[in-house]
């Protein structure tokens, strides 16, 4: 994952001391130290992530971080977001036991993932993998670098949300209300599955989503890559299909959810 930096091995001696001072450290995970003190940021978000039986936080380094976010401004640099992730406790036939809110009952701690922001961060890489300034990193428990996480994916995956400051949960904490004109839903998005996860459709005839879970969620339409914005729960979004076909479709932030649409 590091992209270290060659410098041409003719160049004369004083040249190549003041090129490594010019040039910016290699990318990738290790810029980034563990977080120890994560308990002690702003907890801003909790996430139950029904498909791998998983109870989330989200936390913010700050809370300048988190009033950035929910002003839809870029988020301050030197910010650290940190992603933890626990194993849900679940019962005797393995379902995830509930809380009195209705919220999973956290267990053991799987792992931390986090992304940091600094200035000059990301130059090292193409354009169609930079995040601005944010590089990644995943921990074990312990706060041993994980490196071989796939952290292609982390960039692939929070590349879309540029306006957002690739922070993908920066809509859901800005809020949002449901829209009282909304069509009748075609699929619902409930405990990260599509339903039905097939729909049958015809030419012209407008289909539409409606997500119910707590968790955000974004229709992706794998061969043209046309995305829904980012909806949050009770939000839906309607998509045309002018064209006769099988339309396979993901969300672009869960990627292992996945739907079908046959358009006749």
């Amino acid at each position: 994952m590091r992209f270290p930096v060659r410098l041409l091995t003719f160049a004369p001696v004083a040249a190549l001391a003041v090129m490594a001072l010019a040039l910016p450290s290699a990318a990738g995970p290790d810029k980034i130290k563990f977080p120890a003190n994560w308990k002690d940021h702003v907890l801003y978000s909790v996430v139950d992530r029904h498909d791998t039986k998983q109870y989330r936080e989200l936390y913010a380094s700050t809370q300048a971080a988190v009033d950035a976010m929910k002003a839809g401004k870029p988020l301050p640099d030197g910010t650290v977001l940190t992603l933890v992730q626990y194993k849900a406790q679940v019962d005797a036939a393995g379902t995830p036991v509930k809380d009195a809110r209705g919220r999973f009952v956290k267990g053991d701690i799987i792992a931390l993932t986090v992304m940091e922001k600094r200035q000059g961060w990301g130059t090292e890489y193409p354009a169609e993998w930079r995040n601005g300034d944010w590089e990644y990193a995943a921990f074990n428990p312990a706060g041993v670098l994980n490196e071989k996480a796939n952290y292609k994916a982390c960039f692939e995956c929070h590349k879309p949300h540029e306006k957002a400051d690739y922070v993908i949960s920066l809509a859901a904490l800005r809020g949002a209300t449901a829209s009282t004109t909304a069509p009748k839903p075609d699929v619902r998005i409930a405990g990260f599955v599509f339903g039905p996860n097939k729909h049958a459709g015809t030419v012209g005839q407008p289909v539409t989503w409606l997500n119910e879970d707590d968790s955000p969620h974004q229709v992706t339409i794998v061969s043209t890559k046309e995305r829904s914005p980012i909806l949050l729960k009770g939000q839906s979004h309607v998509m045309g299909f002018n064209t006769a076909g099988t339309y396979e479709y993901i969300c672009g932030l869960h990627p292992s959810m996945k739907g079908t649409i046959e358009v006749r």
